[in-house]
Parts: C-alpha cells; sequence; structure tokens
C-alpha cells in the first residue's frame, strides 16, 4: 500500500468511544488492507503521548502491530486533516442534506452505496482524476475474474445462474441484501448479473461492466428485474 489515511475526532471523543472507533479501524485494516501511514489529530481516542504519563492507547498499538507508521497534526492546527474534513462536508452536502431514512438499515445501505461511488467510481480533481481506490490499492497482477472489460458474451442468460436487476436513479442495484453501485449513467437501466458463488458478474447488454466480489451469502430470491 502506497496511500496515507487520515482521520479527526471530536474533543469528546474519548473514553467509551476508544474501543468502537478501534473496532472500526481494525475491520477497515482488515477489509481494504493496511496503509504504509496513517494520520489523525491528536484527539485521546487516537493517541495518549501527550498526557501527563504518555502511555500507548489501544489504536497506537494496532498501528504499532501491524507496522503502520502513527503520523499526529501538529497542535492546534485542524488544517493538517482538510481532507478528511472536505470529505465531511461533501458528505453532509450530496448525502445527507434533505434526506429522511425509514430505518437504519435502510441509512447504512444507502451510505455504503453512496461510499463505494465516491471511493472507487468517481474521479477526483485533486487525484489527477483518478478515484481514491486508484490510489490506495496497487495491483500489478490483478485476477482475471475481477477486471472488468467490453467482452462479448455468448451464453444463455436464461440459466440459473443469471439473474437481472434494475438500476436506480442512484446509479445502485443490490443482490441478496448486497448493495453495489454500477454508475449513476445507468440509472433506469436493467443490467444481467451472474451469480457466482464468490463474485457477481454484472453485464450491461454487451458490456462487461464490473466484478464485485460477494459480502453476503443471502438467498438470491428474484430473478427478474423489478422498477423501485
Amino acid at each position: 500500500m502506497t496511500t496515507v489515511a487520515s482521520a479527526s475526532a471530536p474533543a469528546s471523543w474519548s473514553g467509551p468511544w476508544r474501543r468502537p472507533v478501534c473496532a472500526f479501524f481494525a475491520e477497515a485494516l482488515e477489509r481494504h488492507g493496511v496503509p504504509e501511514e496513517v494520520l489523525t489529530d491528536n484527539g485521546k481516542v487516537f493517541t495518549a503521548r501527550f498526557g501527563l504519563r504518555p502511555s500507548e492507547v489501544l489504536f497506537d498499538k494496532i498501528c504499532r502491530e501491524n507496522g503502520i507508521t502513527h503520523r499526529l497534526t501538529a497542535p492546534a492546527s485542524p488544517t493538517t486533516t482538510g481532507k478528511i474534513e472536505r470529505f465531511h462536508r461533501t458528505l453532509r452536502q450530496e448525502f445527507l442534506g434533505g434526506q429522511i431514512f425509514s430505518t437504519l438499515r435502510v441509512a447504512q445501505k444507502e451510505l455504503d452505496a453512496w461510499v463505494h461511488d465516491y471511493n472507487t467510481e468517481r474521479p477526483h480533481q485533486g487525484l489527477g482524476r483518478a478515484t481514491p481506490a486508484e490510489r490506495f490499492y496497487v495491483r500489478d497482477d490483478p485476477a482475471p475474474e475481477l477486471a472488468a472489460d467490453t467482452r462479448l458474451v455468448t451464453e444463455d442468460r436464461s440459466g440459473e445462474d443469471w439473474i437481472s436487476r434494475y438500476v436506480t436513479v442512484n446509479g445502485v442495484t443490490s443482490v441478496a441484501n448486497q448493495v453495489f453501485t454500477v454508475g449513476r449513467h445507468r440509472a433506469g437501466h436493467v443490467v444481467d448479473i451472474r451469480v457466482h458463488p464468490t463474485f457477481l458478474e454484472v453485464w450491461d447488454g454487451s458490456e462487461l461492466v464490473k466484478t464485485v466480489m460477494r459480502s453476503t451469502k443471502g438467498v438470491v430470491r428474484k430473478k427478474k428485474a423489478e422498477k423501485h
């Protein structure tokens, strides 16, 4: 990994917040891989280096055990973590503004889809029109089954391993409660999805849009698309 991750926390995030934050951090490392460095502010959830009795908190310990260089912002320098603060502003403006969710589960699904689109589909001007995922991951030889291209598929799509799904106005679709984006420009399309035991192969006509690893193992109940 070649990218620096960054985080900031409100001053009140100490005590009981430490374990949930560290649990989320550990889960992110397992899911996305270990970065070379991580940048945080000096909140007590992240470090105790500047206390009366300097010690190693859980967040520091996770970094040390995974070989991650834990860098801290200079005191009274909030602009150092400006990138993550800018992300928070984008999140509020694009996702939270005016949104009302029926349940926490619905909110989480919508947020997961938005974050996936932000990280993997949307080019960022500050990254030279690359996506954050392209900057974070470095793969010399990607697995062939995960490389999207424009091959023509000749198989009959009426088999038991094929289903169809409607793409919502946000460019999102789902299979067995796994929500993922296929791009806003495909809103309103019906895509064909080949369901493999470990991944999903998404086709829009003759174009292989993407292949995503399966994160759920639920039963695929609906074979045909239903408009929302």
